[in-house]
C-alpha cells in the first residue's frame, strides 16, 4: 500500500453576517499584503538588482502591521497573510524558471478572494471547522463526507464572482488506492465538434455548456451594460451574469470530471497532445469555441488522477503533423485544410476519418516516447 494521497475535498458553506464581514476584511488584506509585497519585490530588483526572499516579505509584513495607516492588518488572521507571501514566491520561483509571466498585481474585481488557512489557525473538531478569529464555526453543506478519520492539514475559503462561499478541505486520502494495471492504451485527439476522438474509434460530444446558456448570458449582459455604473441595480446585473457564468462552469467541470476519470480508470497509458490553449485563443473565430471545450482542464485533471492511479499521461509534441499523416503507412500529405473531415491516403488507399486517423497517430506517437 502507498503513501495517502493529499486530496482537497470542496464544500459550499453559508457564513453568519459577522463571519462574511471578517472573512470580506480578510480577502481584502491578503489583497494589500500581496500588491505590497509584488511592489516591494520589483523596486528592490529595479534599483538595487536584489532578489529578496519570502523570509524578507515576511519581514516586511511585520513592520507593515506596525505602521498606522496598515493598523488594519492586525484585525485579521496573521496566517492568511504569511500565506500570500508564499504564494507571491511560488509565482516569482515559476517565474524564474519560465513557466509563468511575471506576477501581476491582485485587483478588487477580477482577482480570486480566498483565504489559505493552515493547521495553527483553525479548529477541527468533531466534524466541525472553526476558523481564528471566529467564535462560531463555519455552516458548511457536507454534501460528501470526508475520509474516516481525516485530519485537514489546509483549509482555504473562497467566495466566487456569484456570491457563493466555499472551503476547501485538504486531507490525506487513503481511499484512494492505485488501480490494478491494464493493458489497454488510448490516444486522444482534443476537438471542437466532437470534444474528444479517441484512438479506438469512439467519438464524445461536446456538450457545448456555453451555447446552452448564450441566450440567456446575452440578455443577461445587455442588461448589465445599461445600469448607471457604481449603481445597486448595476450590482444585482453583475450578480446574475455572474451567476450565469457560474452554471455553464459547474456543468462543464463535472462532465470534465467524469470523462476523465473514466479515462484514467480504463486505461494504462493515455497519450494527448501537448497544445498550447494561450495561443489557440488569439484565433477570435474559434476563441469561444475553444475555451468552452476547455482542453487545459482536462489535460490537468488527467495527470493529477493519473498520479493517484498508477496511470500515466504522455504529451506528443504539438506540432506533430497527426491529422496529416496515414496512420496506415506512415505518408505525410502537404496540406489538409480543416473543412477535409475525411480523406483517402494516395499511397495506401486506407479511407480516414480525419479526427480517428489523428487519435491513432498521437497514441503510435506516445508509445513510442514511453
Amino acid at each position: 500500500m502507498g503513501e495517502a494521497v493529499r486530496r482537497a475535498y470542496k464544500y459550499r458553506f453559508y457564513p453568519l453576517p459577522e463571519q462574511a464581514e471578517q472573512l470580506s476584511r480578510t480577502f481584502g488584506c491578503i489583497r494589500k499584503v500581496y500588491n505590497l509585497a509584488l511592489d516591494a519585490r520589483t523596486r528592490a530588483w529595479a534599483v538595487d538588482r536584489q532578489r529578496t526572499t519570502y523570509v524578507q516579505t515576511s519581514a516586511w509584513l511585520t513592520e507593515w502591521k506596525r505602521a498606522t495607516e496598515l493598523a488594519f492588518l492586525n484585525e485579521v488572521s496573521a496566517v492568511p497573510l504569511q500565506q500570500t507571501l508564499r504564494h507571491l514566491q511560488s509565482a516569482f520561483a515559476a517565474f524564474w524558471d519560465k513557466r509563468a509571466r511575471y506576477p501581476r498585481f491582485k485587483s478588487k474585481r477580477k482577482s480570486r478572494a480566498s483565504a489559505e488557512y493552515t493547521r495553527s489557525a483553525f479548529r477541527w473538531r468533531d466534524g466541525r471547522l472553526t476558523l481564528a478569529k471566529m467564535s462560531a464555526p463555519l455552516r458548511i453543506v457536507w454534501s460528501r463526507p470526508l475520509p474516516e478519520g481525516a485530519e485537514p492539514s489546509t483549509v482555504t475559503v473562497s467566495r466566487d464572482a456569484a456570491g457563493r462561499w466555499f472551503v476547501s478541505i485538504l486531507v490525506e486520502d487513503a481511499t484512494v488506492q492505485r488501480l490494478p494495471p491494464v493493458d489497454a492504451a488510448v490516444g486522444v485527439d482534443a476537438g471542437i465538434t466532437s470534444l474528444l476522438t479517441l484512438s479506438d474509434g469512439e467519438k464524445v460530444t461536446n456538450p457545448r455548456h456555453e451555447r446552452g446558456d448564450r441566450r440567456k448570458l446575452a440578455r443577461a449582459q445587455q442588461a448589465l451594460a445599461r445600469k448607471e455604473r457604481s449603481s445597486r441595480n448595476r450590482a444585482k446585473a453583475r450578480l446574475r451574469v455572474a451567476r450565469i457564468h457560474a452554471r455553464i462552469a459547474d456543468r462543464r467541470r463535472d462532465h470534465m470530471h467524469k470523462l476523465t476519470t473514466r479515462l484514467v480508470r480504463e486505461n494504462q497509458t493515455v497519450v494527448i497532445e501537448d497544445l498550447s490553449v494561450r495561443n489557440m485563443l488569439r484565433n477570435h473565430r474559434l476563441a469561444r469555441a475553444i475555451s468552452d471545450a476547455a482542453w487545459s482542464n482536462m489535460r490537468g485533471m488527467l495527470e493529477y488522477k493519473a498520479v493517484w492511479y498508477g496511470r500515466t499521461v504522455i504529451a506528443v509534441d504539438r506540432w506533430m503533423p497527426s491529422s496529416k499523416t496515414c496512420s496506415a503507412c506512415g505518408r505525410i500529405n502537404t496540406a489538409m485544410p480543416l473543412n477535409v473531415r475525411s480523406w483517402t491516403c494516395p499511397g495506401c488507399a486506407v479511407r480516414h476519418d480525419r479526427d480517428i486517423n489523428a487519435a491513432k497517430n498521437i497514441l503510435a506517437a506516445g508509445l513510442v516516447e514511453r
